[in-house]
Formats: C-alpha cells, structure tokens, sequence
C-alpha cells in the first residue's frame, strides 16, 4: 500500500526556531542511534517513522555508526525514503554525523578533513541523498586542530553536501572556540546536540548560556536517559529493557536503587500533572524555551505517540521545579 502522510500532520506540532537561523524545528525529534539497525525488525521501524511524520515530527537525526551494526541506520531510512518519503523530502529536516569509530586505520575515526568528508560521502551514498540538512562534528578530536574540523564542516556546505552544520557533545569553551571559526569562515553554527535530562544536567553549566549569546539552538539527546524516565524502571531491570539488552548503551549498574527512588517521587509528580513520567521528561527539558528540540528515541509507535503527547502540558509551576530539584538532589 503506497503511503500517504496524514494530511493533519502539521496542525498540533509545535516547532521552534532554531538559533538565529530561519530554520523550525519540531520540539520533538526522532532519532535512529537505536531500533532501526540491520539487527532491527524493518517493518517495525519503518512503522515508526511513517508514525512521527504523521504526527508532524519532519527532523529525523542519524549518524554514520548508528546501527548496529554501523551504516545500517542509514541503510534502512534511505530505503524508507526512496519507498514512502520521496515525494516529502523538502518537508524533512535530515541530519548525520561523523566522528566516532567506523573503519579501520588511522581515518576511521575522530575529526580529520579526511574522515569528515570521507564519511558524509558514504553516508549520503546509505542514504541515497545528495545532501543532508544538518551534519555534525559527532566530538570534538583532543588531536586535530578545531579550525581543521570546522573548516571541512564549511568546506562541506560550500560544496552543496549539508544545508547546516552543528556539533554535539562539545564543551562551552570548545563551543565557543567553533562558533568563533565558524563566523570568521562564513558558515555559522546552526546547532549543539548535547546529553541532557533531568538526571544529566551538564550543559546548565555554562553550555545553554554559550548558546544563548551566540544566537545557536541546540537538540538534547538522551531526554528520557535512555528510558530511566519512563515508566519501564519503576521496578527494577525488566527482560525487554536496553539495560537488559547486549546491544543497548545503558547498562544494568546505571539502574541503581538510588535511581530508581528518585524516578519513583518523579513519577509520582508527573501523575500530579497528568501525565506519564516521560512525558513530564520531555516538557522539562524543553521547559522555559532553552531548549529547540528534544531528542527521542523509540522501540514502538505508542512510545512516539505518548512522547509528542507531552506538548499537551509544557508549563511547570516554580512549586514543580522546586520538586523537582529536591528529589534529584536528595
């Protein structure tokens, strides 16, 4: 059955702006770092993405590794696209990365012209694109001078291969030092993804103020911390968990008992509100407007549809925050 997008797709999403820039974004993104790997049931996540499109999400965020195994994230949306999403692609914001491990030899990996470059062309070959709308500095390199990373992001938007360029995982100082080449060359930073949630808090340290000053957005990944803001940890490791999981990234020894009476009050605060503690998740991170987009993940279409359902309920009360606060810092 040809597929065909809900034509009330953009009517309850809610998009920001990003940065300075003229670029929306939903404030709920969809990324594939997890279940749309080769290891992956295909039908499933090809549910998955008709679903967020239907519901208005249009950013669809990968990365060269995603899997596994590595380059299968992006084999798979390259075939969703080419079968279901061809006649939307300007309606899609689509984003891919380079800087973590993929091949062997010493231009596998990190930040190098060579690997840059060399990866966004196999990626876009995955993916069967000519271009991407955002592409990242997956980390910064401790090896490579900045100016060398972020010359070949320009290098990359002069030669027509990403519309936008962004970084994720960066510090404020690094942040600030990449803003500073990136204007001087011409190609202005569009976005910083960093981790951010209610248990991951890093980027209130200096981060958002950076970006804040520098007209910058930024697209937090990891909201829900890979699931320990939802319902599924309440009580303990279940078996289809990803801490249960051997190719998950959240391990059993992150879901401490300290972690879990934390989410525990959380929870019990979020159904206060009327929502699910994911949901609550979601709002607080994208609370105050700091904050572009949200970053989610998924494993079944009801995750997605109770996630955007978060937008239903963003406000919080200065008594909430305050809650909040007091039950992560006990």
């Amino acid at each position: 059955m040809v597929y065909q997008a809900d034509e009330k797709r953009y009517e309850s999403m809610k998009y920001n702006r990003t940065g300075n820039s003229g670029l929306l974004l939903p404030a709920i993104s969809l990324g594939l770092w997890h279940s749309f790997g080769g290891v992956d049931p295909y039908e499933n996540g090809r549910a998955m993405l008709r679903r967020a499109f239907d519901l208005g999400i249009t950013h669809f965020d990968l990365a060269n590794n995603y899997g596994p195994p590595a380059g299968s994230a992006e084999e798979m949306f390259g075939s969703i696209l080419k079968t279901d999403f061809a006649p939307y692609r300007d309606e899609l914001v689509i984003s891919t990365k380079a800087g973590y491990y993929m091949w062997p030899g010493p231009y596998g990996e990190w930040g190098s012209k060579k690997y840059l470059i060399s990866s966004l062309d196999q990626s876009l070959k995955r993916m069967g694109l000519d271009y991407v709308d955002i592409f990242y500095s997956h980390r910064p390199d401790p090896n490579t001078p900045l100016e060398e990373t972020m010359g070949a992001l320009d290098q990359i938007v002069r030669q027509g291969k990403a519309l936008y360029v962004g970084i994720s995982s960066y510090s404020p100082e690094q942040t600030a030092q990449a803003i500073k080449i990136l204007n001087y060359l011409g190609t202005p930073l569009l976005i910083h993804q960093p981790k951010y949630s209610m248990l991951e808090r890093l980027i209130e340290n200096g981060l958002q103020d950076v970006l804040q000053e520098n007209g910058v957005g930024s697209i937090a990944f990891c909201p829900l911390a890979q699931g320990l803001l939802t319902n599924k940890y309440l009580h303990g490791v279940p078996a289809d968990s990803r801490a249960a999981s051997s190719t998950g990234f959240l391990g059993k020894d992150e879901v401490t008992e300290d972690v879990i009476t934390k989410v525990q009050k959380l929870n019990l605060l979020a159904q206060e509100r009327e929502q699910n503690l994911a949901q609550m998740a979601l709002a607080w991170v994208l609370r105050g407007g700091r904050v572009t987009s949200a970053l989610i993940g998924a494993s079944k279409v009801s995750q997605i549809e109770q996630n955007v359902a978060a937008l239903n309920n963003l406000e919080f009360t200065n008594e909430e925050l305050d809650k909040i606060d007091d039950i992560l810092m006990s």
